[in-house]
């Protein structure tokens, strides 16, 4: 091996002497431990071994550590290794495969640009158009049998393509960690990635990744405390450093999200105590596009250490003050308001319509609470402009809900006060 590798030269020429018959050398920090350091051996005498996606970064990574350049020998393990990574970085699987090992090596292959090598070959992947290529695509690992059936990233394939959808490599990234899978994300974006897939591929991740994000909380399934109980404080810190790092990689371009997903991200960053600056990004993010949300998606229990109400109704108006803000904003708006009055440019309902109706919704449900003060009511049911409902039923219905449950709390308080009265003058 000496007359292979720069390392163990030097090292026997400086602990041997003439005097020395043997000498002991103790390698600890070899990188891949003792079995790549046997393939390397094996390499050095010459008997044969496997390369393969999952041996060979640490393997190119002891060829670094070990010296075994061009110097020492015209075959030597470095330039095989090398070529053996371009074939690995033209398929997909194998890609995939020798980003995971990296982890094995994490500083060498970061130092030999093993890391954003895969994550390019990825991202350059993941970019493509689907609709360019179908099943099975060409790779470095196709290999096509005299049957006819193609083995495409070690897939067994008809030699009939059939389409491809665009979420094709969602499934495959899921099982990266976050560090990998953020900079693959970072990759495919910077390549020009529509923005929508991006967001569909995070979503996938996050569904994946947070187990609080798919359960449901809400007050009415009657399971709220207990999905706040089903993780420990270890694991709470764990899931809300990956959730704020998901959310902050979100794009950022308006209907991209869906609103029904950002909302139960904000529900999962209030259980998880999120930063208060992630659940104020959410809230304006779904604000932007309130249009979209539904009611019970709108509905969020109130987590709160001082709980006053059942639901959180001071989430829910930050969030309409963001889309009245925006909408005022926004040259595009498709009405015009004219003395008090709304002239649409289409005959579909506009946003602030939507919106308007969605609040009433809002206000009729959460008017049953008998917590709920009189000033909040009228706080949140007043952000919405007259001219926004064309129809005044449904904000009349909430304020009848309202009206009814307090006439009957009043109503129990006059029963119950002459009876205390009486049992005083009694009691006198």
């Amino acid at each position: 091996m000496l007359s292979r590798s720069e390392l163990l030269e030097n090292l026997i020429g400086e602990h041997s002497s003439e005097d020395e018959k043997r000498c002991v050398l103790q390698l600890h920090d070899v990188p891949g431990g003792a079995k790549t350091f046997l393939l390397a051996a094996k390499f050095c005498y010459g008997i044969k071994m496997e390369l393969t996606a999952l041996n060979v970064v640490s393997l190119r990574c002891a060829a670094e550590y070990l010296g075994m350049s061009e110097d020492y020998g015209e075959e030597n393990l470095i330039t095989q290794t090398e070529n053996f990574l371009n074939e690995v970085f033209g398929s997909w699987t194998d890609s995939l495969k020798a980003l995971e090992t990296c982890e094995e090596v994490p500083l060498l292959a970061e130092e030999l640009h093993i890391v954003s090598r895969c994550i390019n070959s990825l991202a350059m992947k993941a970019c493509a158009d689907p609709s360019l290529f179908s099943w099975p695509m060409q790779g470095g690992s196709d290999i096509r049998n005299p049957d006819g059936t193609v083995f495409w990233n070690g897939i067994r394939t008809s030699a009939k393509p059939h389409p491809v959808g665009e979420d094709w490599w969602y499934e495959d990234v899921s099982f990266l960690r976050l560090p990998p899978y953020k900079r693959l994300i970072l990759e495919v974006g910077s390549n020009g990635m529509n923005p929508g897939r991006v967001a569909g591929a995070l979503m996938y991740y996050a569904k994946k990744h947070l187990p609080l994000l798919g359960r449901k909380s809400s007050i009415e399934s009657g399971n709220y405390a207990a999905s706040r109980s089903t993780i420990s404080a270890t694991s709470e810190a764990d899931q809300r450093s990956l959730f704020e790092e998901i959310v902050e990689l979100l794009p950022d371009q308006k209907g991209v999200t869906p609103s029904n997903f950002l909302l139960r991200l904000l529900r999962t960053a209030m259980i998880i105590h999120a930063s208060p600056s992630c659940r104020q990004n959410l809230e304006k993010r779904v604000g932007t596009q309130l249009d979209e949300a539904s009611l019970q998606d709108l509905l969020i229990p109130n987590s709160g250490y001082s709980v006053e109400t059942l639901y959180d109704i001071d989430c829910v108006q930050r969030i309409l003050d963001h889309f009245m803000l925006m909408d005022h904003d926004d040259p595009t708006s498709n009405y015009v308001e004219h003395e008090g009055q709304i002239t649409e440019s289409s005959h579909s309902l506009i946003p602030i319509t939507m919106v308007a109706n969605l609040i009433d919704s809002y206000l009729a449900e959460v008017a049953s609470d008998v917590n709920l003060k009189l000033a909040k009511f009228q706080s949140l049911a007043a952000v919405v402009p007259d001219y926004a409902r064309p129809i005044d039923d449904g904000i009349y219905r909430a304020i009848d809900i309202y009206l009814k449950v307090k006439a009957i709390i009043f109503k129990w308080f006059f029963i119950w006060f002459p009876c205390q009265s009486l049992s005083l003058n009694l009691m006198i």
